[in-house]
């Protein structure tokens, strides 16, 4: 089985390693907005609510090839009957059910990604469940039967980390590397957040730019020192929801993959 493993790569980790190293020529390049599959399960709380838990693959650019390298499993959370997206923290949701959705989405999210021996793919996790031993070791125990997909995994850590302090999210970040298994640490699109965890070993920072304003030049000014403070932070840092004109000045800024919001195509 393919794992990931401390190396400088072209991507993050080697979980967004691609089997071709070529760019496409131009104007033959996948579309940023490209089509992805999506799936979804339901499961009762145990407060005895009916949740509705949709799935999505996503496309993840390498910023500076140009090319998708790899997919990432957008996660939405609904109760049903109510078309309100759940917040990050989940705080309506026991510490339980955010295990249980976490261990369904592994496996329904495997199923979506489809792993060959040389691909890679993106899961959301909540801090919640990482932070937790039972959860850490349900999670660890899953993906440790998962034969079938034989390609390198990362988790994509989410809601919570910036109230936890970061040796907390450091110890609970070397319970997976024992197990050669990726994380990515999902923040806040802030500036406070991204030097909290400067000195925390994470392979990637991840970013929303939904609610970001990088438009125009006046709002790129400080979009853009966000992503360099990011940068400084780690390594790597992954954009989400980034407007496909905005790659290249993304990429200048320091920025080194991005999942793109879904635009009109754009001619590059």
């Amino acid at each position: 089985m393919t794992r990931v493993q401390n190396e400088t790569i072209q991507g993050i980790g080697t979980g967004f390693d691609s089997t071709s190293t070529c760019i496409p020529p131009l104007g033959e390049r996948r579309a940023y907005a490209a089509p992805y599959e999506s799936l979804t399960f339901t499961m009762v709380t145990r407060a005895r609510r009916d949740l509705n838990v949709t799935l999505a693959a996503q496309p993840v650019f390498d910023l500076g090839r140009s090319m998708p390298v790899s997919r990432r499993i957008r996660r939405r959370i609904r109760h049903q009957g109510d078309e309100r997206v759940l917040g990050l923290g989940r705080r309506t949701l026991d510490v339980v059910d955010l295990k249980r959705i976490d261990l369904q989405t592994l496996s329904h999210g495997l199923d979506l990604l489809r792993l060959g021996s040389h691909d890679s793919g993106v899961l959301p996790a909540f801090w919640r469940t990482v932070a937790s031993n039972g959860g850490r070791f349900a999670l660890l125990c899953a993906d440790s039967q998962r034969e079938t997909a034989p390609g390198n995994l990362l988790v994509e850590v989410m809601g919570g980390l910036e109230q936890a302090p970061p040796e907390a999210v450091a110890e609970a970040l070397s319970h997976f590397e024992a197990k050669a298994l990726g994380l990515i640490l999902h923040i806040a699109p802030d500036v406070g957040a991204a030097r909290r965890l400067a000195g925390v070993p994470a392979q990637c920072l991840a970013m929303d730019f939904a609610g970001v304003e990088h438009e125009g030049p006046r709002h790129w000014q400080a979009a853009a020192a966000l992503i360099g403070t990011a940068r400084m932070a780690c390594s790597q840092v992954m954009l989400l929801n980034l407007r496909p004109d905005r790659g290249l000045a993304a990429q200048a800024a320091g920025a080194t993959h991005a999942v793109f919001a879904d635009m009109e195509t754009v001619t590059v």
